[in-house]
């Protein structure tokens, strides 16, 4: 072979590599002119696919997808659990925000705790029950944008309910730092901890219980829920706990259709729902960044993550103040919303120095699971759902196999709370869908994680506006988030460089390092409709253990 030959087999073999492109995120989008249903666990997601794919609707699929994230997720969320959902239609571009979540049971008073020397509100126990909103919410999001059989929905769920599936990593890890919780309910530690002890990874498990449950919701719809047999477990079961649920408590329940709340960050607009939820807390975050330019630095610079640190307390200690039912009391959203106000609360912001104890401004009054579904058609459903603490309430309904939700912990004992305890009363909500638009571009987005959410979707739309990430990219990029101890306490990701730890330490930042892809960060989920070009865009968080999945 001459030399000529040799060089030019070199270049050949030297091309892939000299046209490859670096890039940080581990994974692409789903990229198509069809369906998608992004979740937090594979087999969800193509249950979701599939119903799509049989000419289902995208609420459709989001609920067949739920159903079986209760299943395979049996700690984040279930039948026991709330919901909160934002439907975008796309033939008439309209926005829909659903609260479906539960009310107190009448009998659960501050007097009442009081009486059994609680101080502050249990965060496991009977006590901290509220309805379950998740059911209702299903029925009343298909009886308005659903397409396929209501029992159809349900399928997938009831088969792996019954037959098993194989626990996947994360999930398995979350099994088993909850299993202490399980430890008080005889019939959690039957349910969920087969042979005394949590599933591990790949082991096969199976809840026949609440095949039986799902079975029943599929052929009587949601009044076997609220009303008929799991309605009658439910009472039984908080009535042998010395619960105070009462059969009006259930069949007195309705979601709520609510009108989204909104700001505009540059040139995007962005939607949250309103209180009993903490979306205002992302959009005043969001307002509050807005009052300084991005940094050239990039998302991970200095300047830009202390911004967004300082803002998230900002809008932290105003939630924590004011947020609560607003059919209860005056909450001043429209104050909190108001860009007048954002720059007030940045004046706050010492672009040198961490600011450790933040006070609530006084603005002007007038454990979760998240999907995202787009259909061909570009209709976005964007859907949370939770039990709040793993496993709830630590109880699950006799012969039903779901927990309880403990939202009830996050009332408050004090009677001049916006958010103090009273009978058929929202408690303050951790949970958030989110939607953003601009022009063409249509994203239904969430990320799951209590406190961390409403800071985890500002640092999404961030990424997407002022850096052009696209969904995939700005799901993954390494994140912040809010530490319990609060102050200047912070939980960040390995992948933010250590200069740039350090420099943030300086100025008073206290960092809890995690793991690069750590799931305190929260699971998130993203599906993005282009109007113009008729395609859809799927992203799945890669800290946890799902997928976005096309119908075809």
């Amino acid at each position: 072979m001459n030399n000529s030959i040799r060089i030019a087999a070199a270049v050949l073999l030297l091309t892939p590599l000299m046209s490859a492109r670096d890039r940080s995120n581990a994974r692409s989008m789903v990229i198509t002119r069809y369906g998608i249903v992004a979740t937090s666990h594979v087999q969800a997601s193509v249950a979701g696919a599939e119903v799509l794919r049989h000419g289902g609707s995208a609420v459709d699929a989001a609920i067949a997808a739920n159903a079986v994230l209760g299943v395979t997720e049996p700690m984040m969320n279930g039948m026991g659990g709330d919901l909160f959902a934002i439907y975008w239609d796309a033939k008439t571009r309209k926005l829909y925000g659903l609260n479906s979540s539960g009310w107190a049971p009448k009998g659960l008073t501050i007097e009442h705790l009081k009486a059994k020397k609680e101080v502050a509100m249990p965060i496991e126990g009977i006590d901290s029950v509220t309805v379950p909103g998740a059911v209702a919410g299903w029925a009343t999001l298909h009886q308005r944008f659903g397409k396929a059989p209501w029992k159809d929905l349900f399928q997938s769920a009831i088969f792996y309910a019954d037959q098993g599936y194989p626990v996947p990593e994360i999930i398995a890890s979350y099994w088993s730092d909850a299993a202490d919780w399980l430890a008080d309910d005889k019939e959690a530690q039957s349910v969920y901890l087969p042979g005394g002890k949590a599933p591990v990874v790949g082991q096969i498990f199976q809840n026949r219980d609440l095949a039986k449950a799902l079975g029943l919701v599929a052929e009587q719809g949601a009044d076997a829920f609220y009303k008929g047999e799991i309605a009658q477990a439910i009472i039984a079961t908080s009535q042998s706990l010395g619960g105070t649920m009462a059969a009006g408590d259930l069949s007195e329940f309705s979601p709520e259709w609510v009108e989204p709340i909104s700001t505009t960050y540059r040139d995007w607009t962005v939607y949250e729902l309103p209180p009993n939820g903490q979306g205002m807390a992302a959009l005043e975050m969001l307002n509050i960044m807005e009052t300084s330019p991005s940094s050239p630095d990039g998302p991970l610079s200095v300047t830009e993550l202390h911004k967004k640190i300082e803002a998230m307390k900002l809008a932290y200690a105003d939630l924590s103040k004011y947020n609560g039912d607003p059919r209860f009391a005056k909450i001043p959203v429209k104050g909190i919303l108001s860009k007048e106000y954002a720059r007030e609360r940045a004046k706050l912001i010492d672009p040198n120095k961490a600011n450790c104890k933040i006070a609530a401004g006084a603005p002007p009054f007038s454990d979760t699971t998240y999907l995202s579904v787009v259909d061909r058609e570009g209709n976005i459903v964007s859907l949370i759902q939770s039990n709040y603490e793993a496993f709830g309430a630590g109880i699950v309904v006799h012969g039903m196999g779901f927990a309880l939700q403990d939202r009830g912990a996050l009332f408050s004992l004090d009677p001049a709370s916006p958010n103090a305890l009273a009978p058929r009363k929202r408690p303050f909500h951790t949970i958030i869908p989110a939607f953003m638009e601009h022009g063409d571009e249509h994203i239904g987005f969430g990320i799951m994680g209590g406190a961390n959410q409403p800071l985890a979707h500002a640092q999404f739309v961030s990424n997407v506006v002022d850096y052009g990430m696209n969904i995939q990219e700005a799901m993954e990029a390494a994140r912040f988030t809010v530490s319990p101890q609060r102050g200047c306490n912070i939980v960040i990701e390995s992948r933010v460089p250590d200069d740039v730890r350090q420099k943030l330490s300086s100025m008073g930042h206290q960092f809890d390092v995690r793991g690069a892809y750590t799931t305190a960060m929260g699971r998130g989920q993203a599906v993005l409709h282009d109007t113009k070009m008729s395609v859809n865009y799927g992203a799945s968080d890669a800290r946890a253990d799902g997928a976005a999945i096309p119908e075809k």
